[in-house]
C-alpha cells in the first residue's frame, strides 16, 4: 500500500465518522508573524481550539504539510525529520478521547491492517505545569 493510498484511506475513514475535509494550510506562512513555516498539522487550527468557530464544522480532517528544522543536525534517524505530511483528524468540542481511541485503533487494525500484537498505544494525560501554560495561553478545554 503506498502513501497515496493510506492518505485516502484515512480521508475516506474520517469522512464515514462525519469530519469534514480541509485543505492544506501554506507551507510559508504569511498570517502568523511568531513563526515562518507550518510545524505541525494542528498549527493551522490554533484559533478554533481557542473557541473561534471553524466554518466547515466541529468534525475536521486534513492532510498537512509540515516542516521542522529547529533538530536539523539529528535528522536520519527515526525520530527526526524535516518535511512531512501529518494527518489530521480534529474535534472542536464534539468528542474526546472516548470516541477517537477506538476509531484509531480501528483505522490501524481494519484499515490498514497492521497486527494489534505489534501496537503499543501511550496517552498524555498532561500535568499541573502544562494545565499553566495552558491557562496562560487562554486556551479553553474543548472537550468537556
Amino acid at each position: 500500500m503506498g502513501t497515496s493510498e493510506i492518505r485516502q484511506k484515512y480521508i475516506d475513514f474520517y469522512i464515514a465518522r462525519g469530519h469534514k475535509e480541509i485543505s492544506p494550510s501554506p507551507l510559508v506562512i504569511d498570517s502568523d508573524p511568531t513563526t515562518l513555516f507550518t510545524s505541525s498539522g494542528m498549527q493551522p487550527l490554533v484559533p478554533y481550539f481557542k473557541g473561534e468557530r471553524h466554518p466547515q464544522g466541529k468534525r475536521l480532517v486534513d492532510v498537512q504539510p509540515s516542516l521542522r528544522l529547529q533538530d536539523i543536525e539529528e535528522v536520519g534517524d527515526n525520530r527526526h525529520t524535516t518535511f512531512f505530511e501529518m494527518l489530521g483528524n480534529w474535534s472542536l468540542g464534539d468528542y474526546f478521547k472516548k470516541e477517537q481511541l477506538p476509531w484509531v485503533w480501528e483505522f490501524f487494525t481494519k484499515e490498514l491492517g497492521l497486527d494489534p500484537k505489534r501496537l503499543h498505544v501511550t496517552v498524555f494525560e498532561g500535568n499541573k505545569e502544562f494545565q499553566k501554560i495552558l491557562n496562560r495561553l487562554k486556551y479553553r478545554k474543548v472537550w468537556e
